[in-house]
């Protein structure tokens, strides 16, 4: 079976979107980077979060708007969602409880990842055990305010297992394994 991965992008201060999800920050800082364009190739299904889904879109207003990685990828989204709309949307399944919509990717997925969109949807997959790895582009940029990559006051210490550190033009990538239990999940 597939990994539960986060994948995101942030700015310099650990914003992963600005003020009230804005997204459109990301726009001009979405670029060539050989590390998320192979990543994208080993995607086998999308775990996304009901406010991402709903949410900014940072292609908004172009013919990429609505598709994720912005037409880079295709395949079965799970939305996390308590309240799925009434109208169904093609290729994607809402699903109201988080081991619920994990098992459902997972399935999909196959041997490939499971990749998670969301702030909330990720924490809540790190919280219960069940993320195995976070993938991170790190944007030159400081906005500020917005939404936190992992914001979780009281928290406990997650360890990471550093798998890798790359440059690409626009970002520079993070790669770590979550360790469970003093082991490498």
């Amino acid at each position: 079976m597939g990994k539960l991965l986060y994948s995101v992008t942030m700015s310099l201060d650990g914003f992963i979107a600005g003020p009230g999800g804005d997204m459109s920050w990301l726009t001009p800082r979405i670029g060539p980077n050989p590390e998320v364009d192979a990543l994208i190739g080993r995607i086998g299904a999308l775990l996304v979060g009901n406010r991402t889904f709903r949410g900014d879109d940072p292609h908004r207003g172009t013919a990429k708007e609505g598709k994720p990685f912005g037409g880079g990828w295709e395949g079965p989204q799970f939305v996390l969602t308590h309240n799925p709309p009434d109208d169904p949307a093609p290729g994607i399944t809402f699903v109201g409880d988080l081991r619920g919509a994990v098992a459902a990717a997972k399935a999909a997925a196959g041997d490939r990842y499971v990749n998670v969109l969301g702030a909330s949807t990720a924490r809540q997959c790190l919280e219960a055990g069940l993320l195995d790895e976070i993938f991170v582009c790190v944007a030159p940029v400081l906005l500020g305010d917005g939404v936190r990559l992992f914001d979780h006051p009281g928290g406990t210490d997650i360890a990471l297992e550093r798998l890798g550190v790359t440059q690409a033009p626009l970002a520079t990538t993070i790669w770590m394994r979550v360790v469970q239990d003093g082991r490498p999940s």
